[in-house]
């Protein structure tokens, strides 16, 4: 059953986004969970939209529902799959070759625990080839576009969704593919630190560079996503994230409310460069008022950012800022 896509309530509102005519958009994942919700009130702010979609069929088909929700949605889908160095540097090629601006570009997409270790196309390990360095990568090689984008109104954004689970991360330079040891939860925890601490490290070298692009960083808090839902697992464990899904669905955040902290950081014209922003009530797990949050003190490393940055750069061969 799909949810009610009316829902929205609370302070700082999707409403209040002002008329996007003429802004590209991009984001990752967005055929489903937050992603999705975020790009159908983008839609109908009538922002341009690009759906970067690993599976085209499921695409389309969230294609099909947004115009269905905001007809003369001006959005289109794209095959992207961030788990390929060669997929993500054929995505950003075919886009360049457009010579359109690109405005804001949301790295939304993400796997989460996945049970045995396992390899992305490139023999990165899943979590941390996916979410850091798939995204890592789209980034760089997109840059031509988002530097085209400056001058025209508010200023580009890169918008990294990151994870109150990063306050539980250690980023191990040592293991970051988790070839010494492997643990679902922490393999997933370090990509979302990491994801954090490039965003920061991102919005420092932007500042430093003078570019008026904006590095901007947020979390849904606990939301009902399709993590919980689509990984391959067996069925009892299918059963159980089904079940914790619902659990969250009631108790904390759905995917339409999870998408606030997503478009306050690509719209609201109040954020910062190197902000973070997320849900503020219950230990920023839930509700509807969107504002800064909280950073682990580990994520401000900058020293190990830049580190960070650096081995990222070395491992996708894709170097920018």
């Amino acid at each position: 059953m799909r949810p009610n896509l009316t829902y929205m309530s609370g302070h700082w509102k999707a409403e209040q986004i002002p008329l996007l005519t003429g802004r590209r958009f991009l984001i990752t994942g967005a055929n489903s969970g937050i992603g999705f919700y975020a790009a159908l009130k983008l839609a109908r702010k009538n922002a341009e939209l690009i759906l970067a979609c690993r599976d085209l069929r499921k695409g389309e088909e969230a294609l099909a529902w947004l115009r269905e929700e905001a007809p003369g949605a001006r959005a289109e889908v794209a095959v992207l799959d961030l788990a390929s160095l060669v997929s993500v540097k054929e995505f950003a090629s075919r886009e360049l070759e457009r010579q359109r601006p690109l405005h804001v570009l949301i790295n939304n997409a993400g796997v989460m625990a996945v049970p045995k270790r396992t390899l992305t196309a490139d023999g990165f390990e899943m979590q941390f080839g996916t979410n850091v360095l798939g995204h890592f990568a789209l980034t760089g090689l997109l840059w031509p576009a988002l530097e085209r984008a400056a001058g025209e109104g508010a200023p580009p954004r890169v918008v990294t969704i990151a994870s109150i689970a990063h306050k539980r991360g250690r980023v191990d330079l040592d293991n970051l593919q988790g070839e010494r040891s492997y643990s679902p939860m922490r393999a997933y925890q370090q990509s979302k630190l990491a994801n954090l601490m490039l965003a920061l490290e991102m919005g420092r070298r932007l500042q430093r560079k003078g570019s008026p692009i904006l590095s901007v960083a947020a979390h849904p808090g606990v939301a009902s996503t399709a993590l919980f839902r689509t990984e391959e697992r067996s069925s009892l464990a299918k059963g159980l994230r089904s079940a914790i899904g619902q659990v969250i669905r009631m108790v904390l955040n759905d995917e339409p409310e999870g998408a606030l902290p997503t478009l306050y950081a690509a719209t609201c014209p109040d954020v910062v460069n190197g902000g973070y922003y997320g849900p503020q009530q219950m230990n920023e797990m839930r509700g509807d008022v969107v504002g800064p949050a909280k950073i682990a003190p580990h994520a401000l490393d900058e020293a190990l950012a830049a580190r960070l940055w650096e081995r990222c750069s070395q491992l996708t061969g894709v170097d920018f800022v």
